[in-house]
């Protein structure tokens, strides 16, 4: 089926031109939104759910009537949890709109910057809107823009826009909404409150879950190395080497780990960078894109890197500390093995953990071999009582309220 079986533009079309066809998520999407429908989507990272809501809902905006050129009201916003995914929906949303005799206009508003460029790109309305949630309501309480209008919302990643770090947050900006609209909701993950939570605020959706592409799962190998806790810098720096990782995204749990470990790999000659919420917007764009033209070989991430980011050809993926969520680790393997590329995950499993991966493995419908690499044998074995129990057995899995705080904030400082 190819994009011209749908009732798109012209300049739409040669936008995807260089696509041979569309990706399962697109093809059942697209329709649905063109129609005006509501939707709840989930499929695969790396399977084109940003171009499966962009091309249509540009599509509605061009075949709106009598769009003013100033003061215009918004038409579309779209929610992402994080600054770097808000920057990459706003390329998409140009990147197909390129072609357009008309172009909508585009603006990104997300914290870590100024808010006087974006006041200042408001000007006038806009037709596109990316935001944070908390940026949003900023831009909202300045009277720099103004909600009454919008016909389409759009949550991207909206498992974890639903979560509990978000919910006030998207109340206050649901509120200020039409209550006529559409409501388009994509992630690769939904666990079932969050599901739940969703379908309270949609209208008869259309769900859509697509499990693989038509070409099978992403080609992603994936390894579990049994590992005391202490030997894993050494290790990571082992299989570097040893496997000449030529670019390395490694996943830890905290902003202090990403720090230690990215310093510990500099100090041993490989080119490193920690990623996380605590730096500017400045730091965390050149980190990122330093990155992805390979200036240094190993980017040490929390989690703020598992969602939307779009890395071309990244070789392999380290879990270094099990994700808390077993639907998290769908979403960091997915950094890699995306457009029809192969890529290696490797999850590092010590004593502590092991059960929690047995439940990740359990949740995500795995069983691999926990392998053992010579030099590294680790001198620490799960208790068995634990492994057989299979309900996690990792400290915080039942999260205290000071978890609970301390994620809330750390989603705050993605936006």
């Amino acid at each position: 089926m190819p994009f011209s079986t749908f009732a798109l533009t012209e300049p739409l079309l040669r936008a995807v031109s260089h696509y041979p066809e569309p990706t399962r998520v697109q093809a059942e999407a697209i329709p649905v939104i063109l129609t005006g429908g509501d939707l709840l989507a989930t499929a695969q990272t790396g399977s084109g759910k940003t171009t499966a809501f962009v091309l249509p809902l540009l599509q509605r905006w061009v075949g709106a009537a009598d769009q003013p050129k100033r003061n215009r009201p918004l038409n579309t916003l779209i929610l992402v949890p994080t600054r770097e995914l808000a920057a990459q929906v706003r390329n998409v949303v140009q990147e197909c709109a390129a072609h357009l005799n008309e172009r909508p206009k585009v603006v990104s508003a997300v914290g870590g910057v100024s808010i006087n460029p974006q006041m200042m790109a408001l000007r006038g309305g806009a037709d596109f809107v990316v935001a944070t949630p908390g940026r949003l309501l900023d831009l909202v309480e300045r009277n720099a823009l103004s909600l009454s209008a919008v016909l389409s919302l759009v949550l991207d990643e909206a498992d974890r826009l639903l979560d509990l770090g978000f919910s006030e947050e998207l109340k206050r900006i649901f509120d200020l909404l039409p209550t006529r609209r559409q409501n388009l909701l994509f992630s690769a993950t939904f666990p079932k409150k969050v599901e739940a939570l969703a379908l309270e605020w949609l209208h008869e959706p259309t769900r859509i879950r697509i499990e693989e592409e038509s070409g099978g799962a992403p080609d992603i190998r994936q390894q579990a190395i049994r590992v005391d806790a202490e030997k894993r810098t050494p290790l990571l720096r082992h299989l570097i080497e040893a496997e000449d990782w030529k670019r390395v995204l490694v996943f830890v749990g905290s902003q202090y780990t990403a720090d230690h470990v990215a310093m510990k790999l500099r100090r041993n000659g490989i080119r490193a960078w920690a990623f996380h919420g605590d730096l500017g917007q400045g730091a965390r764009s050149e980190a990122l894109g330093d990155f992805k033209n390979s200036h240094f070989k190993v980017m040490v991430a929390t989690d703020l890197a598992a969602r939307g980011l779009d890395i071309f050809k990244l070789p392999v993926v380290v879990n270094y500390d099990l994700p808390r969520s077993p639907d998290d680790y769908t979403h960091r393997i997915g950094r890699t093995g995306r457009a029809g590329e192969s890529g290696v995950a490797v999850s590092f499993v010590t004593a502590e953990n092991e059960a929690h991966f047995r439940l990740i493995e359990k949740r995500n419908d795995l069983r691999l071999t926990l392998e053992v690499i010579e030099g590294f044998e680790p001198a620490v074995t799960a208790d068995p009582r634990q492994e057989s129990a299979g309900t996690g057995g990792i400290k915080g899995r039942r999260k205290s309220k000071k978890d609970k705080l301390r994620e809330a904030a750390a989603r705050k400082a993605a936006e």
